[in-house]
């Protein structure tokens, strides 16, 4: 079996960051005496470069890494479709690596095949990483930006919608039509866009003197079914007026369930999404929707890697908006 540079690694007791840089005789990144003992591991390893180290010491590398999670959602393609029109334009290729949802051992090895390939940059989709992936891929020096998640502080760069708006431009806009009593459902809540999320939704209501129920908050992972199993929750004679889900996803489970309560929407029950892709107008009733700009997001976040000029990219919110559409109404 070949000897692949995660073995050097273990071996010598080192990062495989670190690794990757002493063989490619990159400097003023480890001590000499560092350097000496992972070259002899590898040597008694019986370790050889392949060609994707050839690019690692002539830097010759215009690979993009895009570093997704395993989320139920449809949103991701369009953020691909944006990177891909940049990464075609600049001559630069793009692989796909998938990072599971909240899993450690698969962020890890991404984020291992993302140093070992030397991308000139990565993209990381609607993911937080755990701080072992983290360290790792600021150890590389390898330039990298969020997307579709605004990072907590120290996390790295980002452009996305700033989700404590999306939670209360949502909730405002119901209550603005005349809701009082409204549901959020299918948000992570243990994620930072989940927790933000709930946050503008708790500002808007407070705003207004509405009281929240916890019961109206019904956590998930943007999935269809977390969309059943809230409705499910709510039953047939639900004790709000109106749910937002927190993908367009959740919102098509929310208002096929809803259905097979035999509720009328939005005439009994008003449904809003958050998202606002495609689905939003194949669907019907259309939903009303948050819409945030995923191709864009994309776009954005691939020429700033590319354009940098190996300065760090600046974080940014890119502008929602509200489409209404006949999944709401207005009581």
């Amino acid at each position: 079996m070949r000897v692949t540079i995660k073995d050097v690694a273990q071996a010598a007791n080192v990062s495989v960051s670190t690794v990757s840089r002493v063989l490619a005789n990159k400097d003023n990144f480890f001590a000499s005496k560092t350097a000496d003992h992972v070259r002899q591991v590898a040597t008694k390893l019986g370790y050889q470069r392949n060609a994707y180290a050839a690019d690692l010491a002539s830097h010759t590398s215009d690979m993009l890494a895009v570093v997704i999670s395993a989320t139920k959602s449809n949103f991701a393609d369009d953020i691909i479709a944006g990177i891909h029109e940049v990464a075609a334009k600049h001559g630069n290729s793009v692989i796909i690596l998938y990072a599971g949802e909240n899993n450690p051992t698969l962020q890890n090895k991404a984020i291992q095949t993302v140093i070992e390939r030397d991308a000139m940059a990565v993209l990381i989709v609607a993911l937080e990483l755990g701080p072992e992936s983290l360290a790792n891929l600021k150890a590389s020096g390898i330039p990298h930006v969020f997307l579709s998640t605004a990072a907590k502080e120290n996390l790295g760069p980002f452009i996305a919608s700033d989700d404590h708006a999306i939670g209360y431009e949502a909730t405002k806009f119901l209550i603005e039509h005349g809701h009082r009593q409204i549901g959020l459902v299918g948000m992570d809540e243990q994620s930072f866009v989940g927790s933000q999320r709930i946050d503008g939704y708790r500002q808007a209501m407070a705003e207004a003197q509405l009281p929240v129920n916890d019961n109206w908050l019904i956590p998930g992972y943007f999935t269809f079914e977390d969309g059943e199993t809230a409705m499910k929750h709510f039953g047939p004679h639900p004790d709000v007026t109106a749910i937002i889900a927190n993908s367009d996803l959740t919102a098509i489970g929310v208002i096929d369930q809803a259905r097979d309560f035999k509720l009328d929407v939005p005439k009994q029950l008003s449904v809003m999404s958050i998202d606002g892709t495609k689905l939003t107008r194949i669907f019907r009733p259309t939903i009303t929707s948050v819409t945030q700009d995923f191709f864009q997001i994309g776009r954005d976040g691939c020429e700033a890697l590319l354009t940098a000029d190996k300065q760090s990219v600046n974080s940014q919110f890119l502008p929602i908006k509200i489409v209404e559409r006949d999944s709401t109404r207005t009581l």
